[in-house]
């Protein structure tokens, strides 16, 4: 990695454009007029809007009508210190992408209150200054990080006004009237309007955000199609590597499915579980160090995270040699089985819970069939909840541009409402039998199977988005044999 010029006295370390020639000790006046000019001109006209600006458009027109009078401010997020001067790869806030379209740091949409809604304005980092040297000699100018819209190209592309964002805290710290402002991404805005903004309106707006993503657009719909079908090919990448994977540990897995999930879209939607052997007994194992044996299972929950930041989120609980043993077999298509039940459940008009509570049921039946609860009936163990020593977690979640989508939504709204045409959700019932667990027979235990799909609930039942991979114990045999050649 290429070392930046750094200033080394107090001095020195002056912002480039509060210095009276903008340059730091060492570069001559020659090569700072070398570098002002004989740059060609690299302004992009006539640009399309991004697929999906109609769509934002309508959603700020949601929130417009949902807070009149207010000011809103939602911010995208800054760069965050992986380590010394290293940064992490941006992710904009959720709220941000979800009403722009816009991926880039530093960004803010304001919506300014009108007598008839709001208008809307998003706020940029403009190309660096190459007048002053900060494109060159500035960490974050354009030569250093790579080039930006300029804000004439911005408002092309996303359908809205562009201002440069470094005037914003000024002018929100000058403003009047009621403000609202999306919280935790972005400390300059919050400081700015630190004594304009209450927790109570700042969360109400959140939770409209939350609440307006569990129903998707057909841009949406569309996006989680492609993570998907990203998400699958993933899959099979994994498959056909299974023997490095035994030569080498669980890194490979989470290698060989990064890469599909770059090279198809922006990034994994959250940190792969590739969980060989009893590591699939620890719901969220993301340390993928382990060792990867034949004749063990795999499990690995994984997804792909589409540019425009939708995700997949599927599991499927793989033999590492292609063949289930028979106890393998038994456990799995347990699961199948009450995954099956929690499927037929996702219908638009049924409560939110039912597709978990038709999961748990078929697997507190087979824990009571296999002898593991003693002489209680199914009944008396859900009334207790005493299959959850095995099961453990709900049986899904919304999905969408967070992996748990819409989680500031209320409860009334969400796990105590109702399914609607539109909604996506996974369902992900899973057994666990710990490698230390003296309850059952020792042939059960370091076993954890887990098998996840994503369901997009239609007006007359539900769509498999992730329906591509095979499910069926026998189907998954025959899949990865035809994989493995």
């Amino acid at each position: 990695m290429a070392e930046e010029l750094t200033p080394e006295t107090p001095e020195e370390q002056e912002p480039i454009k509060q210095r009276k020639n903008g340059l730091y000790p060492g570069v001559s006046d020659e090569l700072a007029e070398s570098m002002k000019s004989g740059w060609a001109d690299t302004e992009l006209h006539g640009l399309e809007p991004i697929a999906q600006a109609e769509y934002t458009a309508a959603r700020r027109t949601a929130l417009s009508r949902q807070f009149p009078g207010d000011r809103l401010v939602i911010p995208a997020g800054n760069l965050k210190t992986r380590s010394n001067d290293t940064e992490y790869n941006f992710r904009p806030s959720t709220e941000y992408a979800y009403l722009t379209g816009d991926h880039t740091n530093d960004g803010v949409l304001v919506l300014e209150p009108t007598a008839d809604g709001h208008d809307a304005t998003i706020y940029l980092l403009p190309r660096s200054d190459r007048e002053n040297g900060e494109f060159w000699l500035d960490g974050m100018g354009e030569l250093w990080t790579g080039r930006r819209h300029s804000l004439t190209e911005a408002e092309q592309l996303l359908g809205l006004p562009a201002k440069d964002v470094r005037e914003l805290a000024a002018q929100l710290a000058e403003a009047t009237g009621p403000v609202r402002v999306v919280r935790g991404h972005d400390a300059g805005i919050e400081t700015a309007l630190n004594d304009k903004v209450t927790a109570e309106r700042d969360e109400e707006m959140r939770v409209f955000l939350s609440e307006a993503r569990l129903v998707k657009d057909a841009f949406e719909v569309g996006e989680l199609e492609k993570a998907c079908a990203s998400t699958a090919r993933g899959f099979e990448d994994v498959v056909r590597v299974l023997d490095k994977a035994e030569a080498t540990s669980e890194r490979y897995i989470e290698g060989t499915f990064f890469l599909r999930a770059r090279v198809e879209g922006n990034d994994i939607g959250y940190g792969s579980i590739c969980a060989a052997g009893p590591h699939a007994t620890t719901l969220h194992w993301v340390r993928n160090d382990g060792a990867v044996r034949s004749g063990e299972l795999l499990l690995l929950d994984a997804g792909v995270e589409t540019h425009t930041l939708y995700t997949a989120d599927v599991t499927r609980t793989l033999p590492i040699n292609g063949r289930f043993t028979e106890i393998q077999r038994k456990i799995y298509d347990a699961v199948y089985d009450a995954q099956e039940a929690g499927i037929a459940a996702v219908t638009p008009g049924a409560p939110y819970r039912a597709f978990h509570d038709a999961a748990q049921r078929v697997l507190a039946e087979r824990l009571v069939a296999w002898g593991l609860l003693g002489d209680l009936d199914v009944e008396k163990v859900l009334e207790l909840g005493l299959q959850r020593r095995w099961t453990l977690h709900g049986t899904g979640h919304m999905l969408g541009m967070d992996v748990h989508d819409c989680a500031a939504a209320r409860t009334d709204n969400y796990v105590n409402g109702t399914l609607e045409p539109g909604m996506c959700l996974t369902v992900e019932p899973g057994l666990y039998f710990q490698a230390d667990d003296l309850t059952v027979p020792e042939e059960y235990r370091g076993i954890g199977v887990r098998i996840e799909d994503d369901l997009l609930v239609t007006e007359d039942g539900n769509r498999n988005l992730s329906g591509a991979l095979p499910r069926r114990s026998d189907e998954v045999e025959a899949w990865m044999a035809g994989l493995k050649g």
